[in-house]
C-alpha cells in the first residue's frame, strides 16, 4: 500500500539540460481549492487516477477537466497515470480514457 500525499511534495529533477521542478500535490477533498496555487507556469500535468475506484472516477474526470479549462493550463501538457493497475477490479486504460473523456480533450485549444 501507499501513503497519498497529504498537502504537497515539491522536488527539482535534471535531466541532461532540462530542470522539472515537480509539484505533488494531494487528491484529498479539502486540498483541491488550492490546487490553482500551482498553475501558473505550469506545462504539464500528470494527473494521476486510482484505476481500481470506480466509485470516485466521475469525481476524477470532472476535477480533470475542471483543471485544464483554467486559462493557465490551456497550453499545458497532459499525461494520465492510472495506478493500481496489478488490482483484479482495475480499469484498462481504453476503461480510462471513456471515463475520464480523454478522447474529447483532443481539441481542446
Amino acid at each position: 500500500a501507499t501513503i497519498p500525499t497529504i498537502g504537497f511534495n515539491v522536488e527539482t529533477v535534471e535531466y541532461k539540460n532540462i530542470s522539472f521542478t515537480v509539484w505533488d500535490v494531494g487528491g484529498q477533498d479539502k486540498i483541491r481549492p488550492l490546487w490553482r496555487h500551482y498553475f501558473q507556469n505550469t506545462q504539464g500535468l500528470i494527473f494521476v487516477v486510482d484505476s481500481n475506484d470506480r466509485d470516485r472516477v466521475v469525481e476524477a474526470r470532472d476535477e480533470l477537466h475542471r483543471m485544464l479549462n483554467e486559462d493557465e493550463l490551456r497550453d499545458a501538457v497532459l499525461l494520465v497515470f492510472a495506478n493500481k493497475q496489478d488490482l483484479p477490479n482495475a480499469m484498462n486504460a481504453a476503461e480510462i480514457t471513456d471515463k475520464l473523456g480523454l478522447h474529447s480533450l483532443r481539441q481542446r485549444h
